[in-house]
C-alpha cells in the first residue's frame, strides 16, 4: 500500500490521465488531491469525475471549487460571478450547463461536502495536507503529535486561509516540527511554485526542472526544524498550461515524483 498526493490539475485531465496510467496506483493504496480540480483548464468536469470516482482518493476543497460552490449558492450576486469569471470559472460553467440540471446538482452537492484538510502518516512520519496552507500558530514543535492535535490544530483555522492564505504560509515557519525534525509536515497547493521566487523563503532547489518545467519545491529547513522541510509545495503550474505547467503525482513512501507536462493543446 502507497500514498500519493497531487493538486491543482485545473482542468487539464490528460496529463492527469497520462500520469495515473504511467504509475498505475493500486485500489489499495491512498490518495489525496488537495483540491482546485477545476477552472482555465478544457474539462474541468472530466477532472471532477476523475477525482470523485478514483480509489482510495479523497478529495479536498480548493479556493476554485469554493468560488464556483459561491456563485451557484448566489446566482444573483454580481461579485460571485465576477470573482468566479476572472478566476477561470467560464469553462467549468460552460461544462456545467452542458448536462442535465439533475446531475449538475448531484456534482455541486459532492463538491459541497469535500473537507478543507487531512492528514495521515507514512513511515512515522505525520502529514497535514490542505489546499493552501495554514496561518502560523506560534507553537514550538508538535513533535510525537497524536491525529486529535492535528485536528486541533486545523479547528484553529479560518476556511479563508485553508483555501487561500498565500505569503502569510509560505514566508513563516509553521512551528510544527521540533528541533529533532520531529511533527507534521504541511503539504499544499494553490501557490504556483514559481511564485515562490519572489518570496522571501530559502527554497531547496530551482522551481524550474532541466526541461523548464515547474516542479515541487520543499521549504523551511532550519536548525530548529532538525533540518527537515517543514512545508512541501506541490503546485507545478498546471493552471498555466503548455510551457512551464505540469501535474505531479508524489509517493509518499519513498519520496518518488512522477511528472506528466500539459502539452499543447490540451
Amino acid at each position: 500500500m502507497a500514498t500519493y498526493v497531487f493538486s491543482d490539475v485545473h482542468g487539464h485531465i490528460a496529463p492527469v490521465a497520462r500520469l495515473l496510467s504511467r504509475v498505475s496506483p493500486s485500489d489499495d493504496d491512498t490518495i489525496f488531491m488537495l483540491g482546485d480540480m477545476i477552472d482555465r483548464g478544457p474539462d474541468p468536469l472530466g477532472v471532477m469525475y476523475l477525482c470523485r470516482d478514483l480509489p482510495g482518493c479523497t478529495v479536498l476543497l480548493g479556493n476554485h471549487e469554493d468560488l464556483m460552490l459561491s456563485f451557484f449558492e448566489h446566482p444573483n450576486d454580481d461579485m460571485a460571478k465576477i470573482n468566479w469569471v476572472i478566476n477561470g470559472g467560464g469553462t467549468t460553467a460552460e461544462g456545467l450547463a452542458s448536462i442535465p440540471p439533475s446531475k449538475c446538482v448531484e456534482l455541486l452537492d459532492w463538491v459541497g461536502s469535500l473537507p478543507l484538510s487531512a492528514h495521515t502518516r507514512v513511515n512515522g512520519r505525520p502529514y497535514l495536507m490542505v489546499h493552501a496552507g495554514i496561518r502560523p500558530i506560534g507553537l514550538s514543535g508538535f513533535g510525537d503529535c497524536t491525529d486529535e492535535e492535528l485536528d486541533m490544530l486545523v479547528a484553529t483555522q479560518s476556511q479563508e486561509d485553508l483555501i487561500w492564505i498565500r505569503e502569510e504560509f509560505w514566508e513563516e515557519p509553521t512551528g510544527l516540527l521540533d528541533k529533532e525534525g520531529r511533527g507534521p509536515i504541511i503539504i499544499a497547493g494553490h501557490t504556483p511554485t514559481p511564485y515562490l521566487e519572489h518570496m522571501h523563503v530559502t527554497l531547496d532547489r530551482n522551481v524550474y526542472d532541466e526541461n523548464g518545467k515547474a516542479r515541487m519545491i520543499k521549504l523551511g529547513a532550519c536548525e530548529k526544524t532538525g533540518g527537515v522541510a517543514d512545508r512541501w509545495n506541490i503546485d507545478c503550474c498546471a493552471a498555466g498550461g503548455y510551457g512551464r505547467g505540469q501535474v505531479l503525482l508524489l509517493r509518499l513512501d519513498d519520496g518518488e515524483e512522477f511528472y506528466e507536462p500539459v502539452l499543447e493543446n490540451e
